[in-house]
């Protein structure tokens, strides 16, 4: 992975990708049978709530108000966290957070080798960063604590999933992966190990006890960030972030500046849509919430990096701002019929089904061709709309990125305006489109075209030639009638031409 974009090195683009992914079995059938026993769950549980409506509506204005007022409520975060005795970092770009968490474990951990090594809680924003790969350049080895992650880690593979990283393997393969793996990381997996999910789920809780034990340093994300008294909370189902939270010496939390809320009121609407949303849970099995830090409890030093890394640009795009209402929660990734199939690898991204396909490019910008293919990366459907606790209309923001993809354009990038050279491959469609906004501002133009349209409309082919002919191959071009409605309306209603 790239250490600075979040780019996974070699990745091709979406289609191809995809094609490939299509082609495993296993990986659909694994997809499938998760994806639709969590979506499943999932609507029980928001029918349950005859308010779901109101507090999803409530969820999106509480972000929207909190977005256009971000610079506010970050400098409140800050204080509050600061007078609760932790201290606030600021980070620019990918490069520069991985710089200061570096920074602070050498510091934390000295100069004994033993120790250099620190326990984490499954965070979106240090692999969107590629931080486990700047701690091992410096020596420095992260453990994976998430029951997922860790599969994910013992099995140097890549997440798929934002809520399931490893939904794409079985129980059958992360068992092997446990055998074959554990020992060279720690506690070797138990004698006999079967498939079963309590004796993998015992083998994990064996491996991980003697690292938290140990550990000096635990690294994090948030879900949320309260400004008014800078709490940060994390949520999760199997204990072992609260592990991390609270025993090793030194936390450090690196964080997205979107995840600010503005008070203990807001959170609210929040501890009700997340766990519905993503795990259809009426609420979380832990929900860890810490202020700064207090003398006998928990970690005794506190630090928070608040990451921008391309936040802010995506914050001055009116329609694409809305990504970063997301919470996480996964809702789109299980009803997508293209991620169903796919899987999560193909996005090239550590956020991939729908709000990767928004959020990626938007973050990484759509120069590379990974980027400027995953806007393409959906049906438009409607479904992961549909689903959003926080009401992001994910079709608008993929055609507001195509458009970009397709055109180019100016946008905010580093906090200067720049051009973006439209994509490769798209020369046909933007003279197509450019042809078409030419006609409809020439009506005289466009009806003598729709005449000889339908005069010559004996001799059209039925498959279109080129570019075109993939999409004609499995489709029925339409039969041009006889003679253009206008001209029809002008015969038969004597209406204006």
């Amino acid at each position: 992975m790239s250490g600075t974009s979040g780019t996974y090195l070699g990745m091709p683009a979406f289609p191809a990708a995809a094609r490939e992914a299509v082609g495993n079995e296993t990986l659909r059938r694994n997809l499938r049978h998760a994806t639709h026993t969590i979506r499943d769950k999932r609507a029980r549980a928001v029918a349950e709530l005859d308010d779901w409506e109101q507090l999803r509506a409530a969820g999106k204005d509480v972000k929207d108000r909190t977005l256009r007022h971000l610079d506010h409520y970050l400098v409140q975060l800050e204080e509050s966290v600061t007078a609760a005795g932790g201290t606030v970092h600021w980070a620019a770009d990918a490069e520069e957070a991985n710089r200061i968490v570096t920074g602070l474990v050498k510091a934390a951990v000295g100069d004994d080798t033993q120790e250099h090594e620190v326990v984490k809680v499954k965070s979106m924003a240090t692999q969107e960063i590629g931080l486990n790969e700047a701690l091992e350049a410096e020596g420095i080895r992260a453990y994976e604590t998430d029951l997922a992650e860790l599969i994910v880690q013992l099995g140097d593979d890549r997440p798929s999933h934002i809520l399931v990283p490893a939904i794409h393997r079985n129980r059958g393969e992360i068992r092997d992966i446990f055998a074959r793996e554990m020992g060279s990381w720690g506690r070797a997996a138990p004698e006999g190990l079967t498939d079963t999910p309590a004796e993998l789920a015992e083998a994990a809780r064996l491996h991980l006890r003697e690292k938290f034990l140990r550990a000096k340093v635990g690294i994090s994300g948030a879900n949320f960030m309260v400004a008014e008294t800078g709490t940060l909370v994390v949520v999760e189902s199997e204990g072992n972030g609260r592990m991390c939270l609270t025993l090793p010496e030194t936390l450090i939390s690196v964080v997205g500046i979107e995840k600010t809320v503005p008070t203990w009121r807001d959170l609210e609407v929040y501890l009700q849509l997340l766990p519905r949303s993503s795990t259809a849970e009426r609420m979380n099995p832990y929900t860890t919430m810490w202020t700064g830090t207090t003398d006998g409890d928990g970690p005794r030093d506190f630090h928070l990096v608040l990451l921008d890394n391309g936040r802010t640009d995506t914050l001055a795009d009116e329609v694409g701002r809305q990504a970063l209402r997301c919470i996480r929660c996964s809702a789109c990734l299980n009803v997508c019929p293209v991620y169903e199939r796919a899987g999560g690898h193909a996005y090239g991204s550590v956020y991939p089904g729908p709000i990767g396909a928004i959020l990626s490019p938007q973050l990484r910008g759509t120069g590379s061709e990974v980027d400027a293919s995953l806007p393409y990366a959906s049906s438009l459907c409607g479904a992961c709309y549909e689903v959003c606790p926080v009401a992001i209309d994910i079709p608008e923001v993929l055609v507001h990125l195509r458009e970009r993809v397709v055109e180019g354009g100016t946008v905010t990038r580093n906090g200067a305006r720049v051009t973006i050279r439209p994509a490769k491959g798209h020369t046909a469609e933007r003279a197509a489109m450019r042809a078409a906004r030419w006609a409809l501002d020439h009506p005289g133009a466009l009806r003598a075209g729709q005449r000889l349209a339908s005069r010559t409309r004996r001799i059209h082919p039925k498959r279109l030639p080129g570019p075109g002919r993939a999409w004609s191959d499995t489709r029925a071009l339409p039969e041009l009638p006889a003679e253009p409605f206008r001209d029809w309306w002008q015969r038969t209603r004597g209406g204006a031409k």
